[in-house]
């Protein structure tokens, strides 16, 4: 058995997965995405979440202590459905497509995150409901790149939260790897 060393620091964030209708209807979204010339990257398909809290690189003994934390949220299962999709741009030029995660209970979750981890972690300041469909260095035309992702129309798939992740993230030349850690269910 590998003995974890008390320093050793694991990138981690907590999480909600999609069930497959979702993740085909994004990956149709990528394909109309793809028609526009632009240079970046894909999600993979494997890597779609809605990240509720980004931890960072944390030590174990605050791994441990999330753990225990994240397992005195219980809150009910719930319906949420995709929404618009859009950008979230860095000095007018796009950087991330999106796709709108909708539904209350959703904030309600992120906000029973943030609480139960107020004691070790600042409460986020600007959560947005959403998935990552591409991230872009840049478009050969940043205007007409935003217009056309505006446009796309995204079916309004509901879907059941049933349960969330806490995630360790290793970053690698060919993309991130996440790997659960713990998942925990809703009632």
């Amino acid at each position: 058995m590998v003995e974890k060393k008390e320093n050793e620091l694991t990138r981690t964030f907590i999480c909600i997965e999609f069930q497959d209708e979702v993740i085909k209807e994004i990956a149709r979204v990528q394909e109309v995405l793809e028609n526009q010339k632009f240079h970046g990257k894909i999600t993979e398909l494997e890597n779609l979440h809605l990240t509720l809290k980004f931890l960072g690189e944390i030590n174990n003994a605050t791994l441990e202590k999330v753990k225990e934390k994240l397992k005195k949220i219980e809150l009910n299962a719930f319906e949420a459905h995709l929404g618009e999709i859009g950008t979230f741009s860095f000095r007018g030029n796009p950087r991330i497509v999106w796709c709108k995660v909708c539904g209350k209970e959703v904030w309600d979750l992120q906000s029973a995150v943030d609480g139960c981890l107020a004691e070790i972690f600042q409460k986020e300041q600007r959560f947005m409901s959403h998935l990552t469909i591409a991230r872009i260095k840049y478009p050969k035309d940043k205007k007409r790149f935003a217009e056309y992702v505006r446009r796309i129309k995204c079916k309004k798939i509901k879907f059941k939260v049933e349960k969330f992740f806490l995630k360790k993230s290793e970053l690698k030349p060919n993309g991130p790897i996440y790997t659960t850690i713990e998942e925990y269910n809703l009632k």
